[in-house]
């Protein structure tokens, strides 16, 4: 645990490859479930009352042909639990969190990998980008009290795009390191 006070969370090492010296940095894996897991294990280990600041940095999809760029969401959905559906059978479902400092986006994050025309559509009606581990990162943060700021950089467009997503990696990370130098 370093003294910066800023834990960076990458869900790849090619996300993270130009991340600036001095910053503690998680590498999750690909997905909810390994992002959740791994900053969770990661917040464990510090002391009550010492929660760094998590900072996830990360690919996304424009879920709008003017999308490009980085964004700093406001809001992270859950897009892929069926919560009306569990709604209606009487459960609470936590799939909205909000975020301080964000930029007014909304960020849907789910498992699936999002490369199809219809389904980038029909998420485009309730979000701006998609990512895979955003949400989970931020409910990790919120469970144990730690701030969370959600920082993702527009790869393709959740469309065919979406496949040549390796070849885009680099160019997003140095954009994300870039922020990471000039805002923190």
């Amino acid at each position: 645990m370093g003294s910066t006070g800023i834990l960076v969370v990458s869900a790849t090492t090619e996300e993270a490859a130009h991340v600036p010296d001095g910053f503690d940095v998680v590498v999750t894996g690909i997905g909810k479930v390994a992002a959740a897991v791994a900053v969770s294990a990661t917040l464990a280990r510090y002391p009550a009352g010492r929660m760094p600041l998590v900072v996830n940095i990360g690919t996304a999809g424009g879920l709008h042909t003017h999308h490009s760029g980085l964004y700093v969401p406001s809001t992270a959905i859950n897009h892929d639990i069926s919560a009306e559906v569990l709604r209606s059978l009487g459960h609470r479902v936590h799939d909205v969190i909000d975020l301080d400092g964000g930029d007014g986006s909304v960020l849907a994050t789910g498992d699936a990998f999002v490369s199809d025309a219809a389904v980038r559509d029909a998420l485009a009606a309730r979000a701006d980008l998609v990512d895979m581990e955003g949400f989970a990162v931020a409910s990790a943060c919120e469970r144990f009290g730690a701030r969370c700021r959600l920082v993702k950089h527009v790869s393709d467009h959740a469309d065919d795009t979406a496949m040549d997503w390796p070849a885009q990696i680099d160019a997003s990370a140095r954009v994300l390191a870039d922020w990471l130098a000039r805002a923190l």
